[in-house]
């Protein structure tokens, strides 16, 4: 980013006045965003004043060191929100930048900086907005604009440049196998902010390294971005290159595809589509915002009307070949996160009773096919506190069966809605 070496040696200088000031308790022990910007304003008067021979141009735009200092931090959002200061989360934790409370104007032309001018004209006309911005070298970022009480806000999720593999990932090794499967529909589930764009990217890098297909992704906005190894994987982002999921997949259908991967099952259109796509012979992931594997079944059905849902039950038994429901936690062992996963593979036995609609015995079933890579979401958060990753008072929260948990907390809460 700094390419003389007067400006390393000013990165150098300004990291070193943080570190001493951190002492003080001035910058929090990190560099913070006020020195960082002091930073770019010496490096900026540096390049005005050096400009008597080659023009040397610092670009970074002013929203950057946020996005710099978030990615050092290990932070996975930023929020930007008019009347307040920055925050980043951390692990889970929302904690507040050492900046200024943001003004509207001044915080509305930061992010006007980075954004396409056909997705300003959408925000000033509609009040929300979804686009992907990325800085070189550092990381991609979807980005969500909308207006609140009192003036503009911005969420930014980071992206991470570098793909994991499902073993990187520590996922089960029947998650890589769902990779190699000729057709069907797989689900992946859980609520937002749970990791599931990072699973299915590491279920499409998989399929990308091992097959010699095509690949098509349609999302809202781009977020992992793919090389084509020995796949061509073609990228579609809605509200740029296709108008929405239903007309893309409905296109996608007529693209040669061998792999289709929907960002988000967000309507009855686009669900039809999906599930016909995975009956005619293709392989389709998609998400959705459900929380177990017999729920997730149940939202495709009765998202359509009681008409058809004797149908869908049939074309969706024969489609459907797995579900994967996650859920995040903080690990207590060291700084990171980790996942534990409710997995749902679709054998003869799970298709008969989608066909009966009697989806309801379907944990029963889960519970005595672990040989075919089942788990509820229960026994993996079990597994995850047995081997101290995760804490019992997060591990109960987040638990279905939470009777299961209150042995491991020192003062169990009085829980009304579990009465």
């Amino acid at each position: 980013m700094f390419r003389s070496t007067e400006n390393h040696f000013l990165v150098l200088t300004i990291f070193l006045f943080c570190s001493y000031t951190s002492r003080r308790g001035r910058c929090a022990g990190r560099i913070c965003i006020t020195c960082f910007f002091s930073l770019q304003s010496l490096i900026d008067n540096r390049d005005n004043e050096n400009n008597s021979g080659e023009k040397e141009i610092f670009s970074m735009a002013k929203i950057d060191a946020f996005f710099k200092l978030m990615h050092e931090q290990g932070a996975s959002d930023l929020h930007l929100v008019s009347g307040q200061q920055p925050v980043i989360r951390i692990r889970g934790d929302m904690e507040r930048v050492k900046y200024h409370i943001l003004d509207n104007d001044e915080l509305k032309a930061m992010l006007y900086e980075i954004t396409p001018e056909h997705k300003v004209k959408q925000f000033e006309e509609t009040g929300d907005v979804d686009f992907a911005y990325e800085v070189p070298n550092l990381a991609r970022y979807r980005a969500n604009f909308f207006q609140q009480k009192y003036g503009v806000a911005a969420v930014f999720r980071e992206i991470p440049s570098t793909i994991m593999t499902a073993q990187q990932l520590g996922l089960p090794p029947v998650i890589t196998k769902l990779a190699s499967l000729p057709r069907g529909l797989i689900l992946v589930t859980g609520p937002t902010g749970s990791g599931k764009s990072t699973t299915l990217a590491a279920i499409v890098d998989e399929a990308n390294r091992t097959r010699k297909d095509h690949i098509i992704t349609i999302e809202d906005p781009i977020e992992f971005v793919h090389e084509s190894k020995s796949c061509i994987i073609n990228h579609r982002e809605v509200g740029f290159h296709t108008k929405s999921f239903s007309t893309a997949l409905r296109g996608a259908l007529r693209e040669d595809p061998d792999i289709i991967l929907v960002g988000e099952l967000r309507d009855l259109e686009t669900i039809s589509l999906a599930v016909e796509a995975a009956s005619t012979g293709h392989l389709v992931f998609g998400t959705l915002h459900t929380t177990s594997a017999s729920k997730t079944l149940d939202r495709v059905i009765e998202v359509f009307p009681a008409s058809e849902q004797m149908q869908i039950r049939s074309t969706l038994a024969d489609g459907i070949r797995a579900v994967i429901s996650q859920v995040l936690f903080k690990r207590i062992d060291k700084p990171g996160r980790c996942v534990a996963l409710e997995i749902l593979i679709a054998t003869p036995a799970v298709r008969n009773l989608i066909r009966e609609a009697k989806t309801y015995q379907i944990p029963s079933i889960m519970q005595t096919g672990r040989k075919f890579g089942m788990q509820m979401l229960d026994d993996a958060i079990m597994d995850l506190l047995n081997r101290g990753w995760i804490g019992a008072e997060e591990a109960y929260t987040k638990a279905n069966d939470k009777t299961k948990f209150r042995p491991f907390l020192r003062t169990p809460p009085a829980d009304f809605t579990e009465v």
